[in-house]
């Protein structure tokens, strides 16, 4: 369920422009969990948003908030999994 409005509880996925495999794989696997999301493509040039994500320790993509759980990077499916329990889409 893939969203490009936002909630405050809408879980969120910063992903390069360029090809991630593992933002692919996240948002699958949101997807397939039924998880509401919205993807934030971030510019090679945004400084600002990278920055951000940078000073909040992350260095690789994709960089995932949600609220009930926090930020996390890479493809985590066990957080993903968490989400799903949480919002009682598990399946």
């Amino acid at each position: 369920m893939n969203s490009n409005g936002g909630s405050t509880d809408q879980v969120t996925v910063y992903s390069p422009e360029e090809s991630c495999q593992q933002c692919k794989a996240t948002v699958r696997a949101l997807d397939a969990r039924g998880i509401t999301h919205r993807v934030i493509k971030v510019a090679e040039n945004d400084d600002d948003t990278r920055d951000k994500l940078r000073s909040l320790g992350f260095m690789q993509f994709p960089v995932v908030w949600a609220p009930t759980v926090g930020y996390w990077a890479g493809f985590r499916p066990d957080k993903i999994d968490d989400l799903a329990s949480i919002a009682g889409g598990a399946r």
